[in-house]
């Protein structure tokens, strides 16, 4: 299971990185998301976890803050979250897309080094 969610995770980060080239927010958005989450679904599965929903992803991303504050993971994780939902609304600006995926990133090398 690590292996797939790891396996994704470079697959939409790649994605992403095309279609911001591309200027495609949107879709870009949505993969920089997906990006995350899959690196969120390693941690877990390293852990003997299996997340399906919205609420645990984020219960377990809560978890993740509270055991390493000094990584600020909650504020990256919801900078992820605004770029989901800037896939439905569009409400986020070019610029702002850009930082956003910059922190899923962060994020995302971040949590490389949970285990």
């Amino acid at each position: 299971m690590e292996a797939r969610h790891s396996r994704m995770n470079n697959k939409y980060l790649a994605d992403g990185k095309k279609l911001m080239q591309q200027g495609d927010y949107l879709q870009a958005s949505e993969k920089y998301w997906g990006a995350a989450v899959q690196m969120i679904k390693v941690i877990a599965a390293r852990r003997g976890m299996e997340l399906g929903t919205h609420r645990s992803i984020s219960e377990f991303m809560s978890m993740l803050d509270r055991e390493h504050p000094e990584m600020n993971l909650w504020i990256l994780y919801t900078r992820a979250n605004n770029l989901h939902i800037n896939f439905y609304e569009d409400h986020v600006p070019p610029e702002k897309v850009k930082e956003d995926s910059e922190a899923v990133k962060e994020l995302i090398e971040k949590l490389q080094h949970i285990q």
